[in-house]
């Protein structure tokens, strides 16, 4: 809409006070007629901008004049407000970025910012899990912002054990409060959880991704990687109807598919492996029956079995 082309090119003068027409409809994505047309409507309505010409001229914006209109309409100034409750130093820096653009807001607005921060807050710690320190989440985000290589001492989460690797980033991405970097390690894209990086270092040279794909892109490639389930497994059970509603909340982040109800007292269960299985099931004890297969009734046999030799009667 031509509204909000105007607007864009007002706020593209704010910021740079004087701007070659030729460089506003790149930005645009629109000719150098319609900039002069624009420029035409702005002067009309009594915004002071003009066109210099000559090697130095272009289009101008008088020293000084600032609008109170900040174009943002109240689902994104609601998004805006949402964004700012997030974690480590790239969510302070985030906040205040977003206090200044919403400095811009109307008077006769100010009162719904304030309402929208005293009804929303987003919380993206889960529930008893302790907030992740992320020294190096700074470094990193500089580091991508340039577009350069980092040098990263990794801790394994397997082994404990730390070593130093130099990367190639594609970008940063936060999921359930947890910070990601995805990058290139010899060549293959990787993620790396920001609070197991204990030193970061950017290089200084550029970053030599294999591909010229996005980050969103890989991104999507890592995390259905990760989520796929090689080899789920139905897992019928009977549970105590007073139990159903826990048993099914605690297990519910190792199915790979919606329960599905068989009778009051029967459900099956789609989980990840036999051991993902096991491991959330067996905390139940009595009040859940493992129907089958015959793998995961075995396993669970025997699992119950080596904690009855060590917490069984004394001999």
């Amino acid at each position: 809409m031509r509204s909000d082309r105007l607007l864009a090119t007002l706020l593209l003068l704010q910021a740079h006070g004087r701007l070659p027409a030729p460089e506003i409809a790149r930005r645009l994505e629109v000719s150098t007629r319609t900039v002069a047309r624009d420029v035409e409507a702005l002067s009309a309505a009594g915004v002071p901008v003009y066109a210099e010409r000559g090697r130095h001229g272009g289009v101008v914006l008088m020293p000084g004049f600032r609008t109170d209109v900040s174009g943002l309409t109240d689902t994104e100034m609601r998004a805006l407000l949402a964004l700012t409750d997030q974690q480590g130093d790239l969510g302070r820096e985030l906040a205040s970025a977003v206090r200044k653009l919403l400095a811009a807001v109307p008077e006769a607005r100010r009162a719904d910012i304030t309402r929208v921060r005293r009804t929303v807050i987003v919380e993206p710690h889960g529930w008893r899990r302790p907030v992740r320190d992320t020294p190096a989440l700074a470094v990193l985000q500089r580091a991508v912002a340039g577009d350069e290589r980092v040098r990263l001492r990794y801790r394994s989460a397997s082994s404990g054990s730390t070593a130093t690797s130099t990367v190639d980033p594609y970008g940063l991405v936060s999921k359930a409060g947890v910070w990601y970097l995805v990058a290139a390690r010899r060549g293959a894209p990787r993620m790396f959880r920001v609070d197991r990086v204990e030193d970061a270092e950017s290089t200084g040279t550029p970053a030599r991704r294999p591909d010229d794909r996005d980050l969103e892109e890989v991104w999507t490639e890592l995390r259905d990687r990760l989520e796929a389930a090689p080899d789920p497994v139905v897992v019928p059970v009977r549970v105590d109807p007073v139990w159903r509603e826990r048993l099914l909340r605690v297990v519910a982040p190792q199915l790979v598919e919606p329960p599905r109800p068989v009778e009051d007292d029967r459900l099956e269960l789609t989980f990840r492996a036999t051991g993902a299985a096991v491991g959330a099931l067996l905390g139940f004890g009595a009040v859940v029956e493992v129907l089958g297969p015959d793998e995961v009734r075995a396993e669970m046999a025997a699992r119950a079995a080596a904690v009855v030799s060590i917490y069984g009667p004394a001999r």
